[in-house]
Parts: structure tokens; C-alpha cells; sequence
């Protein structure tokens, strides 16, 4: 167990290396150059095409080897870690770039926000899985892994990673644009860091009150006691899905960024996002009930509770409950 721990670990750590040293030897190209017309043919197409690089760094390395690295682990483990750190590098690799231009003061909340909501993000990944380094894969990957049989190996690139380019990339767009327009700071850019903040301030809560809820019912089970059924408090109490809200208000917090710059268009990636996220939403929902110990409790929770937005309890009439 520790060593195959060890080894997951080690394969994380090294995983990104082939894009960090090619960017790197991009920018010590050109800074060791008079000028970006002197640059060789693949150091002037980085130069000019910042978007493009991210995305072709994007594709090599994460869905090419990647899906390499899956396909001898025999599980897509990495990419639900990676899911945390790449906004990350992203951010970074904006600022870095040659052609950057940007309000330090926009920039750096933008850096700080994003580091605060990976480590948040991090955190909550390794609470749940024990801290342990690839123990398993998503359950979804495992689903889909069952139902397409032989053919999930190749059908996995697809699904699972050159699909997560699109998705990453996307609602990382605002970050982008953060680091393309050089303008002082106004009163928009107080309220996308509002929203942003009550984002991962609302994540983190929800996911702490469902990994302390998971925690008690298996010390339930462990001493041959019957488990709750259902989380039915905090703010679990409001919303069906309060983590996912919380990590929704995340990326749009980061739109209003954007939209305050002049870019509103880069909503498309939060809103893809949001589509995705709702539709993940009906998958748990099944997946609950097919449950038969909380089935039932759940179809209540169901008929009284907000899906995502926390709101007001209502019967499982359709009228507001007063006593919530």
C-alpha cells in the first residue's frame, strides 16, 4: 500500500514536466533574443499564439500522456487531482508570458483567489480519499468503463481527457483575458471577488459538512449501528448540492472579471461548465436512489430541498416549509 502510494505520487509529480521545461525553454529563448522576429520558427508561433500554446501544452501533455499513464495504471485517477492544480498553472503561465499585460493589482488578487481555491479544492481531494495518491478513479469513469467494455480505452481520451481541455480551458478563459488588458481597478472587480470568495467559502463548508456526514455513518457501521440515511443539515439543509453552488459562484465570480475588462464572451466556458455540472447533478441523484436504504428519504429530500441555490425548505406539497 505505501509504496504503491509512493509510486502514484511520484508519477503526479512528474507528470507535468515535459510542459513546464518546454515553456520554460520557450521563455529562456526569447529572452536570450534581441528581438521576437529573431526567434526560431517554434519560439515566434509560442510567442504570438499564447492561447494556442496553452491549448497545444494542454493537449500533449495532458491528453496524450495522460491517457498514456492511465492506460498502464489502469485507472484515470490523475485527472480528477489535476482538476485542482491546472487552473493553477494556467494562471501562472498568463502572467509569465511574453506578451502579458495586466493591472498587478487585478493580477495578483487573480493569482491569490486561484491558489486559495485549489488548495481548498486539493484538500478536499485527499480528505476524501484518505490522502492517499490514486486509490481510485471517479465513480463515472468506472461506470463508463463497465458500459463500453473493450472499447473504453480508446473511447477514454475522449471522454475523460481531450473533453476536460475543453471544459478547463473554457472556464479558465477570464484568466486569460485578466492577464491581456491593463486597466485600473474599479468597483466590478470588488464584486467578482466577492462572488469568487463566497464561492470557495461555500464549498469549502458544504464539503466539510458531507465528509464529517460520510465519517459518522462509517463509525455507524463499523460498530454495527443503522447509518443516517440522508444529510439534511447545514447547508445541506437548503440544497440539495451546496458544493456544487459554491464551486459554481467560483467561475462566474471569475466572468465578472472578464466581462468587466470587455470579454463577456468568455461566459461560454462557465456556462458549458454549468450544463455539465447539472447534468453530473441527475447522475448522483440516480445513483442515490438506486440506493435502497436512503431511496425513499431521498425522493423526500427531493420534493422539499433546492437543487443547487440554498432557499427555504418546502413541503413535499410544494408549499414553503415555515418551521425551515
Amino acid at each position: 500500500m505505501a509504496s504503491n502510494n509512493l509510486k502514484n505520487a511520484l508519477i503526479a509529480f512528474l507528470a507535468p514536466l515535459p510542459s513546464i521545461l518546454f515553456y520554460l525553454t520557450f521563455l529562456h529563448n526569447h529572452q536570450t533574443t534581441t528581438s521576437p522576429e529573431a526567434l526560431s520558427p517554434i519560439w515566434a508561433w509560442c510567442y504570438y499564439h499564447p492561447l494556442l500554446l496553452a491549448n497545444a501544452l494542454f493537449f500533449f501533455n495532458v491528453n496524450v500522456l495522460f491517457w498514456v499513464i492511465s492506460q498502464v495504471l489502469s485507472s484515470h485517477w490523475m485527472i480528477d487531482l489535476y482538476w485542482t492544480v491546472i487552473p493553477v498553472m494556467l494562471v501562472h503561465y498568463y502572467r509569465t508570458h511574453p506578451l502579458a499585460e495586466f493591472n498587478w493589482w487585478r493580477s495578483t488578487i487573480g493569482v491569490l483567489l486561484t491558489w486559495v481555491w485549489s488548495v481548498r479544492l486539493t484538500h478536499n481531494y485527499f480528505r476524501r480519499e484518505n490522502w492517499q495518491w490514486g486509490a481510485r478513479e471517479d465513480w463515472r469513469f468506472t461506470d463508463m468503463d463497465s458500459q463500453y467494455g473493450k472499447q473504453w480505452w480508446w473511447i477514454s481520451f475522449f471522454a475523460v481527457y481531450l473533453s476536460q481541455q475543453v471544459f478547463l480551458i473554457g472556464i479558465c478563459l477570464p484568466l486569460y483575458v485578466i492577464h491581456s488588458v491593463n486597466v485600473p481597478l474599479n468597483i466590478w472587480d470588488f464584486v467578482a471577488v466577492i462572488v469568487c470568495i463566497c464561492g470557495i467559502v461555500v464549498a469549502y463548508f458544504a464539503d466539510t459538512q458531507l465528509h464529517e456526514f460520510v465519517s459518522r455513518n462509517n463509525e455507524f457501521k463499523e460498530a454495527g449501528k443503522p447509518v443516517v440515511a440522508n444529510l439534511d443539515e447545514g447547508l445541506w439543509r437548503y440544497s440539495r448540492h451546496p458544493n456544487y453552488f459554491g464551486e459554481q459562484l467560483w467561475w462566474w465570480g471569475l466572468v465578472v472579471f472578464a466581462w468587466n475588462l470587455g470579454q463577456g464572451w468568455t461566459f461560454v466556458g462557465s456556462f458549458v461548465n454549468t450544463l455539465c455540472l447539472g447534468y453530473v447533478t441527475t447522475l448522483v441523484e440516480k445513483r442515490m436512489l438506486k440506493q435502497e436504504f436512503r431511496a425513499e428519504a431521498y425522493r423526500q429530500y427531493q420534493k422539499t430541498t433546492s437543487v443547487w441555490i440554498p432557499w427555504q425548505k418546502s413541503s413535499p406539497t410544494g408549499r414553503k416549509d415555515k418551521k425551515a
